[in-house]
């Protein structure tokens, strides 16, 4: 764990560094010497690190990390609320957005049909109806 927490360190420095420090001879070939030093079990860089820096920084700032921690936790929840609520009045109206916009587009259907298309969709079924009655019809005669 040590490691990993070294290395993240590590990794967040490099970001900086990279851009103030890329002309510099070797540097590329530095940084590998200095993750292959933190990661051997010879040198046991990332522990010596870990143990000289990193624990005495974060045993000395404890408190004020918790309080931190306890007031991004508070923080969130109330953002949550927050967000939950504004994407729940958002899906609300376009719920009832869709849902108007869906009886206009029926009623605009529906007044577009004249008596006579009516009459004739009416027409068609009967059709439809008498052609599969007189099939049936012809079915029980044989079976």
């Amino acid at each position: 764990m040590m490691y990993w927490i070294v290395f993240a360190l590590f990794t967040t420095a490099e970001t900086v560094t990279d851009m103030l420090l890329s002309w510099f001879p070797f540097y590329f070939e530095l940084k590998i010497a200095f993750v292959i030093w933190l990661l051997s079990p010879y040198t046991k860089g990332s522990s010596v690190l870990y143990r000289k820096f990193v624990h005495p920084t974060l045993s000395h700032k404890e408190k004020e990390i918790d309080d931190y921690i306890a007031q991004a936790k508070d923080r969130s929840y109330e953002t949550m609320m927050k967000f939950g609520k504004r994407g729940l009045n958002i899906a609300a109206t376009a719920a009832v957005t869709a849902a108007a916009k869906g009886q206009g587009v029926l009623s605009d259907k529906l007044r577009s049909f004249s008596m006579q298309d009516l009459t004739l969709i009416n027409t068609e079924d009967d059709l439809a109806l008498g052609q599969w009655g007189c099939l049936r019809g012809l079915t029980r005669e044989r079976g």
